[in-house]
C-alpha cells in the first residue's frame, strides 16, 4: 500500500506491506519510506507506525447516537437525519449562529474546502474556526502583512544546504520534523553556522554552533537586540532595503533607542551571545531563519515574527538561493487548511470574507448571492467563549479535540458539556467525543483521497490504499449527504475527492493561494506542484519574491517592534513559567499517537521537565508526581530533571488529557492581530502531589 505519513507537515511517503506470518498465522506488516521530493525517503519513529492507529480495534466503526444518556449504534439514515433536524430546529428558534463549526488542520484540502462552503451556505453560520489557529496564525498573519503573502517558506527545503548561516527559533526539528534534520546536517557538513533559539536544550539545540538559551516570552526583545547589532556593525543591505521594501527609517529610528545591555537582561542572554549571533547572521552571503510554535504561540507572536523578518529584510536574505523565511508548520495540512476557508475570516484561495470583490467571486462560483454569504466569525478559543456564553447552541467537530488543544481548558469543557447539541466526526472517541450527542466514524489518511500541502507550499496528492472499516466515511461525503437533508444538496453535487479539487482549483483560481493550475493528473506525474500555480502549463512557484513581493509597488514592509512585557507575569503567588511543546513519539492531542502501541509505550505518561536546584527549592523529588496549579486550573504530572533547561522555567508535553492536559493550567490571553492564544508563557505554582497550596501573593495578568 502506497501512501503519505499523516501527521507533520514534511508529508513523508512510505509503502505499508501487509502480510501473513506462515508460523504464527498473524497478519504482520513492513513499513519502508519512499522518496519524495520532500522527505527524500525517510520516516521517523511515528510515521513507521502509523498504520497501527489506523487499524486500531479502537476505531470507531459505526455512527452513535446518545439514547437515554448512552452512545448506541444507529444507522448512518438515523445519524444524518437527527443530525439535519437537530440544527434545523435550533437555527430556527435561535438564528443561523447558534450552529458553529470546528475543523482541523489534519483534513485534505477537499475537506477542509468543502467544511468552510458547508458553513457558509450549508449552515449559513459565520461560526468556524479550526485547531491549526493554534499552529499558524501568528506567522500566517505576519507574512501576509509584510510579504503580502503568507506560506509556510519561502522557498524549497533543498536551498537549506545552501544556506551558510541558519537560525532556528523556537521550532525543535528533532522531535517534531525530524525527518527534516538532515537539510540541517547536510548544511553543516557544507559549513554552516547554526543558531537555536530556544529556552530548553533540545535536540535541535544540541546540533547547534550557537544557542541563545533566551527567557520565555521574551523574542521579541531578543530579535531587537539581533537587529541592533546588525545596524551598529552595519550589515545593512542598503540596496535591496532602498529597492525592495518600505518602512526603514522607522524602523533604524525604533532601534538606535534601544540600549543592548537592557534587551540582555530583559531576555536573559548574554550581550555577547547575541552581537555574535548577529555578526554571523549579518556577515553571511546566504541565511535562513526559521519560526515555529516557540516563538509564534504568544500574545505577541505577530509582531515577533514580524521582527525575525525585519531581520531578513534588512539584510537582504530573501528571494534568491539560500536564503528566505520559513514558518515550520506542525500539522499535517496546517498550510492547505488555512487556505481554502476553515479560518473565521477566509474563503477559498486566501480570500478575506469582508472583501466585497473575494466575496462576489466565491459566490459566483458557489452560484449564490454575495449577500448570501455570513460575515467574518471569530477565533477558535473565542468560539469556546461564545460557546461558553450560552450564545452558541450547537457545534459540529471535524478532526479535532478542542476540549484538549485550547487553552483554559476547563472553561471549555465546562461550555462544551453545555451545548444543546454536539456532533463530532472523528475514528476515534477522543476526550470531545465522548460528550458528543452523535459520533460519526470517519475514514484513516490510509482510507481516504485527497490534497494536502506542506511546509514549502508544495501540494500533494495522497490517495486511497485500503478500504474503510466497518461503516466509517470520508469526512467530505459526509459533509455533502447532510446538506442535502438540509435543502442545500444542490450546492454540493461531488462524487469524489478530485471533482471537489477541481472545484477549488475555481475558487482559489486569482486569488493568493492560485491553485488552478494544480490537477490530480500533474500531481500524479509530477509528485507534488507549489503553490501559487495560476495556469496549467506554469510549473508553480519553487521560490517566491525572487523579483518583487505581492505589495503595493512590490515592496515588502518594515514595522518598529515594541518589546512588550509579556502577558501573564509570575508572582509570588505563581512564581514559575510554564511552557508546552510536543515530544518525539507523540503528535498533538494524542488521540492518534495514544492508539499506537509502539508510540504510547515510549511516553506512557505525561511529564514536566524541571531543573533539579529548582526542584530542590520546591522539595519536588525526580520521576515523582506533581501537581501545576495556575488561576485556571490544575494539573498532575510526574517530574522529570533536567539540566538542560531554565531554572525559572517548566516544560509540559501537550499529548494527554484528563488530569494530565498541560491546557488545564496555560493562559488563554490572546494575540491582538491573529488571535493566537499564549500557550508558551503562563505564571503557575508547583508542589508535590497530595499537598495544599498555600493562598498568598499576587497574580498579575495584563
Amino acid at each position: 500500500m502506497i501512501t503519505q505519513c499523516p501527521f507533520c507537515s514534511v508529508q513523508c511517503k512510505m509503502e505499508v506491506e501487509e502480510k501473513r506470518d506462515e508460523l504464527t498465522g498473524k497478519t504482520v506488516y513492513s513499513v519502508e519510506g519512499i522518496p519524495n521530493a520532500a522527505s527524500e525517503g525517510r520516516l521517523c519513529v511515528k510515521g513507521k507506525n502509523s498504520y497501527q492507529h489506523a487499524l486500531s480495534r479502537e476505531r470507531l466503526t459505526h455512527p452513535m447516537m446518545r439514547k437515554n444518556g448512552v452512545l448506541t449504534r444507529v444507522s448512518w439514515e438515523e445519524a444524518l437525519d437527527s443530525i439535519a433536524t437537530r440544527f434545523r430546529s435550533i437555527q430556527a428558534a435561535h438564528g443561523a449562529d447558534a450552529v458553529c463549526l470546528y475543523g482541523g488542520g489534519s483534513l485534505t484540502n477537499e475537506t477542509a474546502y468543502l467544511l468552510g462552503k458547508f458553513a457558509r451556505i450549508g449552515l449559513g453560520t459565520r461560526y468556524i474556526d479550526y485547531n491549526g489557529r493554534f499552529c499558524m496564525s501568528a506567522a500566517a498573519s505576519a507574512g501576509v502583512k509584510a510579504f503580502g503573502i503568507d506560506r509556510g517558506l519561502t522557498n524549497q527545503l533543498a536551498d537549506i544546504a545552501l544556506a551558510e548561516v541558519i537560525i532556528l527559533a523556537g521550532t525543535n526539528i528533532s522531535e517534531c520534523q525530524p525527518t527534516m534534520m538532515p537539510y540541517f546536517t547536510r548544511a553543516k557538513e557544507n559549513g554552516a553556522f547554526i543558531i537555536v533559539i530556544d529556552p530548553r536544550v533540545t535536540g535541535t539545540a544540541e546540533m547547534a554552533d550557537l544557542h541563545l538559551q533566551v527567557k520565555p516570552g521574551t523574542d521579541a526583545a531578543l530579535v531587537n537586540g539581533l537587529i541592533k547589532a546588525v545596524f551598529d556593525e552595519g550589515l545593512v543591505d542598503r540596496r535591496f532595503v532602498e529597492n525592495r521594501t518600505k518602512g526603514f527609517e522607522e524602523l533604524k529610528s525604533h532601534i538606535d533607542k534601544l540600549d543592548l545591555d537592557a534587551i540582555a537582561e530583559l531576555t536573559g542572554v548574554d550581550k555577547e551571545l547575541i552581537v555574535k549571533a548577529a555578526m554571523a547572521y549579518g556577515r553571511a552571503k546566504t541565511g535562513m531563519v526559521f519560526t515555529a510554535r516557540g516563538v509564534e504561540q504568544h500574545a505577541d507572536g505577530h509582531m515577533t515574527v514580524r521582527n525575525f523578518i525585519n531581520l531578513v529584510l534588512a539584510t537582504g536574505k530573501i528571494g534568491k538561493p539560500g536564503c528566505g523565511y520559513g514558518a515550520v508548520t506542525g500539522q499535517g495540512n496546517g498550510q492547505g487548511g488555512r487556505e481554502h476557508g476553515q479560518k473565521a475570516d477566509q474563503l477559498p484561495g486566501y480570500r478575506l470574507i469582508e472583501n466585497e470583490q473575494d466575496r462576489a467571486y466565491i459566490a459566483s462560483v458557489w452560484g449564490v448571492k454575495p449577500e448570501e454569504l455570513p460575515g467574518k466569525g471569530v477565533s477558535a478559543y473565542e468560539m469556546m467563549e461564545v460557546i461558553h456564553r450560552k450564545e452558541i447552541k450547537s457545534m459540529f467537530v471535524m478532526g479535532s479535540n478542542p476540549i484538549m488543544s485550547n487553552p483554559n481548558a476547563g472553561l471549555v469543557e465546562e461550555g462544551i458539556k453545555g451545548l444543546d447539541y454536539l456532533v463530532v466526526a472523528d475514528m476515534f472517541m477522543s476526550e470531545t467525543a465522548v460528550l458528543a450527542d452523535v459520533v460519526l466514524p470517519v475514514t484513516a489518511y490510509i482510507e481516504n483521497t485527497g490534497t494536502l500541502t506542506n511546509l514549502e507550499g508544495r501540494v500533494l496528492l495522497r490517495e486511497a490504499a485500503r478500504p474503510a472499516p466497518g461503516e466509517a466515511r470520508d469526512d467530505w461525503h459526509i459533509l455533502c449527504e447532510l446538506a442535502n437533508r438540509l435543502g442545500r444538496g444542490t450546492y454540493f453535487k461531488f462524487e469524489d475527492s478530485e471533482q471537489i479539487f477541481n472545484e477549488l482549483r475555481v475558487a482559489s483560481r486569482g486569488g493568493v493561494a492560485d491553485y488552478y493550475g494544480i490537477t490530480y493528473d500533474r500531481l500524479r506525474k509530477e509528485e507534488g506542484v507549489y503553490w501559487p500555480c495560476p495556469s496549467t502549463d506554469h510549473p508553480g512557484a519553487k521560490r517566491l519574491f525572487e523579483q518583487s513581493f505581492p505589495q503595493p509597488e512590490g515592496r515588502a514592509l518594515f514595522i518598529p517592534v515594541v518589546s512588550e512585557p509579556v502577558a501573564e507575569e509570575v508572582s509570588a503567588q505563581y512564581p514559575l513559567v510554564l511552557t508546552n511543546g510536543r515530544v518525539l513519539a507523540h503528535y498533538l492531542t494524542g488521540v492518534q499517537t495514544r492508539r499506537s502501541p509502539m508510540l504510547a509505550a515510549k511516553d506512557i505518561e505525561n511529564f514536566m521537565e524541571i531543573h533539579p536546584e529548582t526542584a530542590a527549592k520546591y522539595r519536588i523529588e525526580d520521576d515523582s508526581l506533581v501537581t501545576i496549579r495556575s488561576p485556571r486550573g490544575t494539573t498532575i504530572v510526574r517530574s522529570k530533571f533536567s539540566k538542560s533547561i531554565r531554572k525559572d522555567t517548566l516544560f509540559v508535553p501537550m499529548h494527554w488529557g484528563d488530569v494530565q492536559n498541560v491546557n488545564n493550567v496555560t493562559s488563554p490571553a490572546l494575540d491582538p492581530v491573529c488571535r493566537m492564544p499564549d500557550f508558551k508563557v503562563s505564571a503557575v505554582q508547583i508542589e508535590p502531589f497530595g499537598e495544599d497550596f498555600e493562598e498568598e501573593g499576587e497574580y498579575a495578568i495584563r
